[in-house]
């Protein structure tokens, strides 16, 4: 169920990764590939392109069986998940009396009696405990450190998936199904973090290598890292959770109002409801927005956001160099009267004011697949 601060975890791609030269690093208590030899740049860039292959096996995979387990999970996120129909995907969050988010997660619903939870890797312990102590009537089966989960990203990733598995290419996005790829059970999901159209497919650990190897000897794919997935998910607009989102954020000022249905809006039923409700009503103090530094340099996490008079209106939460806008990039929260996109701001960078705007999120534009 996660690991302690002293053992480092291997996902069942860990041989491949380094037969395939990855730099390995330690990554919410796992080895983790960061680049391959291709490096962060072209990686990002042959994603974009082409097809990427990530290894994100460390992320929990939990199955919720039970007489209505949506009904009881419903209880613990703002998403709507009794309207969710068979075989679809809700992004939505567990929150706490506060509103606060504790983890970000993905729910499919396999069947009425039957749903499949992705959960943070770093969050997993926490995640489990949560479920355990609030679900009694629910049967939670979490997967284990050794499930296997791939995510094929990119414009080309449908093609390559249709080769292998014809039936995913009508699959419209967020929609789940299982099937096999070269005689491999899999369940595969038209999602991803990329902000592209793609697939995570979940995989028996045992089986994880075969697969990963079937996909990579597809001419459009390449094996992506973690600071490539990282870039493009910073590109998409996307939250990392810990840093972008986390307990002292909720939904609303998280820009995550999107998430919650009219009905949960109206009737609450999740922890932090009053709270959420009250920002929906009144409008919160501060909000996440993009942000668009001048010039090229880099705005990292925890660079201090002013005004133009050098009054502090927030912080950056995820920053970087973006390869697609070929700019630097960033995310943070800022007080909302300065939220409006265009709104001038400063970056504290070095103990310099380094001129940027408030920008529209994303900076490269969301390709899914609508069907």
């Amino acid at each position: 169920m996660g690991s302690s601060s002293d053992t480092v975890l291997s996902t069942p791609l860990n041989a491949l990764h380094r037969s395939l030269g990855a730099k390995m690093v330690p990554f919410a208590g796992y080895d983790m590939p960061v680049q391959y030899p291709l490096g962060v740049l072209k990686e990002h860039l042959h994603t974009r392109d082409k097809a990427g292959l990530f290894d994100v096996s460390h992320m929990g995979q939990v199955r919720l069986r039970g007489a209505d387990p949506a009904r009881a999970l419903e209880a613990l996120v703002p998403g709507d998940l009794l309207a969710l129909a068979p075989g679809r995907i809700r992004y939505t969050m567990f929150t706490n009396a506060a509103g606060g988010i504790l983890d970000d997660l993905m729910v499919t619903r396999i069947s009425d009696s039957e749903l499949f939870v992705v959960i943070n890797a770093a969050c997993k312990t926490a995640d489990l405990a949560h479920l355990h102590a609030n679900l009694p009537g629910v049967e939670i089966e979490y997967l284990g450190d050794e499930a296997g989960l791939l995510a094929l990203q990119g414009p080309a990733a449908a093609a390559v998936m249709a080769r292998l598995a014809p039936e995913t290419a009508s699959m419209p996005f967020m929609s789940m199904l299982a099937t096999r790829i070269g005689g491999i059970a899999v369940q595969v999901s038209r999602s991803g973090y990329t902000g592209e159209d793609g697939f995570e497919v979940s995989v028996a650990g045992g089986e994880a290598e075969a697969l990963a190897r079937l996909l990579l000897a597809e001419p459009e794919v390449e094996a992506i890292g973690l600071g490539a997935r990282d870039s493009l998910r910073l590109e998409a607009g996307l939250c990392l959770y810990g840093h972008d989102i986390d307990t002292t954020t909720t939904p609303i000022e998280a820009a995550l109002g999107w998430t919650i249905s009219k009905r949960r809006k109206a009737e609450g039923g999740f922890p932090g409801a009053a709270v959420v409700q009250a920002q929906l009503k009144d409008g919160v103090t501060r909000k996440r927005v993009g942000i668009q530094p001048e010039g090229r340099a880099p705005a990292r996490e925890h660079t201090e956001i002013q005004d133009p008079d050098g009054n502090r209106i927030g912080e950056i939460t995820s920053g970087g160099f973006g390869p697609t806008v070929n700019a630097p990039v960033a995310m943070g929260y800022v007080a909302a009267s300065h939220a409006a996109v265009g709104t001038p701001v400063q970056l504290i960078v070095r103990g310099k004011p380094l001129p940027a705007k408030v920008a529209a999120l994303p900076f490269a534009p969301h390709r899914y697949f609508k069907g």
